[in-house]
């Protein structure tokens, strides 16, 4: 269901920006003609807004200066990349491990902190384990912070203690800072 609205959300913002640059440009395109019909007082006239076309008739009726033409023409690129920004599609920051001339090793974050995961919970004290991985936005490295849940009875040094050295290779293959929070566990778990 929520998938469902989302997906109904996306395509009418959609639908809203693209008539919001159709709006944009067809005013851009009517306030750098002067006179005739493209004009604002030709497309008031099309629209079939009288009381707008005699207030913007009187106040539009002097030829075109440089900086409304500018403005107008600033208004289309706008508009332009206003659509190429909704259209263009989020680049996923991945970790990168190897880069050689014949391409690239990455995964992908989510994949990564569940791995992280599983190492950490091998732990019989860890009783859950949330990871957030940010990779660098230029090449190797990164962070990747490691909160482990444990029981009351667990020993939150030890607990750190192990789960970075279970982490310490697989942090040092990615060239990542890792950071390990115990946080004690409000009984998710017995142990």
């Amino acid at each position: 269901m929520i998938a469902l609205l989302r997906a109904l959300v996306r395509l009418l913002t959609f639908l809203v920006l693209v008539a919001l640059a159709a709006a944009g440009l067809a005013a851009a395109v009517f306030s750098i003609g002067g006179s005739g019909d493209l004009s604002l007082p030709g497309l008031a006239d099309l629209l079939r807004l009288p009381a707008l076309e005699t207030e913007v008739g009187s106040l539009l009726d002097d030829p075109v200066e440089f900086t409304s033409g500018l403005a107008g023409l600033a208004a289309i690129l706008l508009g332009a990349l206003l659509l190429i920004g909704a259209l263009a599609p989020a680049r996923e920051r991945l970790l990168l491990l190897r880069a050689s001339q014949e391409g690239k090793l990455q995964a992908r974050r989510r994949a990564f902190g569940q791995v992280a995961s599983t190492i950490v919970e091998q732990n019989r004290a860890v009783s859950g384990v949330k990871v957030k991985v940010r990779p660098s936005r230029r090449g190797r490295g990164g962070r990747m912070s490691v909160r482990a849940m444990h029981p009351a009875s667990a020993d939150p040094a030890e607990i750190r203690r192990a789960a970075d050295a279970a982490l310490t290779p697989l942090a040092e293959a990615f060239e990542l800072q890792a950071r390990v929070r115990p946080h004690l566990d409000g009984g998710r778990r017995v142990q």
